[in-house]
């Protein structure tokens, strides 16, 4: 069996990859899917996709295009996630600071350049009116990272997926200050274009199968408590999140990317936007 590295965040999105897998969902189709956590986030595994450690990537949409632009030989093959990815507003417990406004002019934590901490903090930024060009930023790898330089008072915020840092919020490691959605559907699978066009079958099979499992994934017995779980979430807290959340099977739409492409553009995080062709591949 051909394998094919895949690699996303340690993150409740991706339970149904690691369904698939267990379940020898991959297996039964002839193919050896191996999954590699990127707690890092969206720049690890860019860098990952680049270097060929992974040959596919559930990665945030923003991150994927921009790095395309900036010359990631790899194409968008679908939409993941249909529905917006909630960004919680986080300060150390002991923080000084109260509300968002207040943040203006200090430093925000992001896993590295180019990740999706580090694109959300310009929307956060222009979605209060602050000047982009005074943003500063520690770079801390990852959620790790966050809780050290947070405490630390290296940065003094931190953006992350809201799900994913309420345990941290619960033991008063974090206090949320708000939260900032993204305009667009949240995470897109990507794949080398080496890949697609060594393996253009294979990669088609992988996909009927995920989307087999995400098309039932809510549906599932006791899916929310098997999360939680798994996760170490709370049962209520993983119930909202599966009432705003929305598997896609579909490729990404026109009309997203221009979308996506305008707002890099008018932050001045990409210098020229692209045709279409340049960041989809329909298998």
């Amino acid at each position: 069996m051909k394998t094919i590295k895949v690699g996303g965040v340690p993150e409740h999105f991706n339970l149904p990859w690691h369904l698939c897998i267990e379940e020898k969902l991959f297996e039964d189709k002839d193919l050896n899917v191996i999954w590699k956590d990127f707690p890092g986030g969206t720049g690890e595994m860019n860098k990952a996709l680049r270097s060929g450690e992974i040959d596919v990537a559930v990665i945030l949409t923003e991150g994927i295009i921009k790095d395309i632009i900036s010359g990631n030989e790899s194409k968008i093959i679908q939409t993941y996630i249909g529905s917006p990815l909630v960004w919680g507003i986080h300060v150390a417990a002991g923080s000084k600071y109260k509300s968002v406004e207040e943040l203006k002019n200090t430093k925000a934590a992001i896993s590295r350049k180019g990740s999706g901490s580090h694109l959300m903090s310009y929307v956060n930024a222009q979605n209060h009116e602050w000047n982009t060009d005074n943003l500063k930023f520690e770079i801390i790898k990852d959620l790790d990272g966050a809780v050290k330089a947070l405490k630390e008072d290296k940065a003094q915020y931190f953006m992350w997926e809201h799900f994913t840092t309420k345990p941290l919020v619960d033991k008063r490691v974090f206090r949320r200050l708000s939260d900032c959605p993204t305009p667009w559907p949240c995470f897109v699978i990507a794949a080398r274009n080496e890949t697609l066009k060594n393996e253009p079958e294979r990669i088609k099979r992988m996909l009927e199968v995920l989307n087999k499992e995400t098309n039932r994934f809510k549906d599932l017995p006791k899916i929310a408590e098997k999360l939680a779980e798994r996760y170490d979430q709370q049962l209520e807290d993983i119930k909202k999140w599966l009432e705003i959340t929305s598997w896609s099977q579909e490729q990404i739409s026109e009309e997203e990317l221009e979308k996506v492409q305008d707002k890099l553009l008018e932050l001045n995080l990409i210098s020229k936007k692209q045709p279409t062709s340049e960041f989809i591949h329909n298998l």
